[in-house]
């Protein structure tokens, strides 16, 4: 069953021991303007998938992110967010992974749930047989024929 949480209200996500940030719902809204953000448009086509991910979830991240704590300056100071320190917060690797489990993969589990559909009664897979016997069945038949 989808729960639907009609607060939409922000949530905090922990990302990293004493790190924590306060994100949007992951929203349609959200995810339509990251895919046109021009940091995503930029982007280009010979990128890899890796590169693609990261320009994407850094633009999400900019847009997504409320407040945080844990996070501060080269000094120790606590800093607020802003693009740049989302950005180099993200240049973490533990941290853009934890986003990606926590926030991101959340929204696309439900997108991979979509696309899986069972087997259609009377499309190409009704009534379909195995092609493989294993050996020990051909053996058997072999012998016998």
């Amino acid at each position: 069953m989808l729960t639907l949480d009609l607060t939409n209200a922000p949530r905090w996500h922990d990302l990293a021991p004493g790190v924590r940030v306060q994100l949007r719902p992951l929203t349609t809204a959200l995810m339509v303007a990251t895919r046109s953000d021009p940091a995503v448009e930029a982007v280009p086509e010979e990128a890899s998938d890796e590169e693609r991910a990261v320009a994407f979830a850094k633009a999400l991240a900019r847009r997504a992110v409320l407040a945080w704590d844990g996070i501060g300056d080269a000094d120790g100071n606590p800093i607020d967010p802003s693009p740049e320190a989302i950005d180099a917060l993200l240049d973490i690797w533990p941290v853009f992974e934890a986003f990606q489990l926590t926030y991101v993969s959340k929204g696309l589990l439900l997108e991979q749930e979509k696309n899986a559909s069972a087997l259609s009664p009377n499309g190409p897979s009704a009534g379909a047989s195995a092609t493989a016997t294993p050996a020990k069945r051909r053996a058997k038949t072999a012998r016998r024929g």
